[in-house]
């Protein structure tokens, strides 16, 4: 969904800066147009390669409609652009670890705040695939508790708790007394009453949850969502 929204918001600014430069038509487009838009962007790389992709995707579809012989933008290059090192911000262990320490696991939302970001420390989840867990993608296999995470793309990981975060999980699930249901498995609180509404956290939710939560342990590394995916790779490529 992120992406069909950035590529609708690509397709509607070029064909805004067509119509700036008299081309009425999207047959009119030709590669030099595509090429000058791209270059006249005073944005990102990363971003103008995504504005490329969305360009070349809907002349692709337009082509195949027989609106156009060829795609315009198909022998455009963009700018190059690698990653050598991220730009997530990264907790070291011991911050991972006094974070979720802080947390007061006496209320039901503490119980789900720290099963969540056991969830995306210890499994790489992006938020995205934990918020999308449902309560039966907590299951018991060969003896030890499993997660299943609704990836990108309709794909599905599998994979086996740690230790800490089985123990995170069920207490989070008993306390709420979630077992046996089909909801979702990280629910939005109802309000101020301390309950869970059923509905499922969005990701807005989870980023001031975990802002709230960094402030309250005096986490002075400016973290979001991904961070902990990024604290839970980290970790696990230092330890070998």
């Amino acid at each position: 969904p992120n992406t069909r929204k950035a590529y609708a918001r690509a397709a509607a600014d070029f064909a805004t800066w067509c119509v700036l430069r008299g081309i009425a038509d999207v047959r009119q487009v030709q590669p030099v147009h595509v090429a000058a838009y791209i270059e006249g962007l005073q944005i990102a790389a990363p971003s103008i390669k995504q504005r490329l992709a969305a360009l070349r995707m809907l002349f692709d579809w337009l082509v195949v409609g027989q609106v156009m012989p060829t795609n315009p933008a198909g022998s455009v290059r963009g700018p190059r652009h690698s990653v050598k090192k991220g730009k997530t911000p990264v907790l070291a262990a011991e911050e991972a670890r006094a974070l979720l320490d802080a947390i007061d696991t006496s209320t039901l939302i503490g119980l789900r705040d720290r099963a969540l970001i056991g969830l995306m420390v210890y499994t790489f989840a992006r938020v995205g695939a934990a918020i999308k867990m449902r309560v039966e993608d907590v299951y018991i296999q060969g003896r030890r508790t499993w997660v299943r995470l609704h990836e990108k793309g309709g794909k599905q990981h599998e994979m086996p708790c740690h230790h800490n975060l089985e123990a995170w999980l069920h207490e989070y699930i008993d306390g709420a007394q979630l077992a046996g249901a089909k909801g979702y498995l990280f629910q939005s609180a109802a309000g101020r009453t301390g309950k869970l509404s059923e509905t499922p956290m969005a990701q807005a939710d989870v980023y001031r949850m975990v802002g709230r939560r960094a402030e309250a342990a005096d986490i002075r590394t400016s973290i979001g969502c991904h961070s902990f995916r990024a604290t839970g790779i980290t970790e696990y490529l230092r330890n070998g």
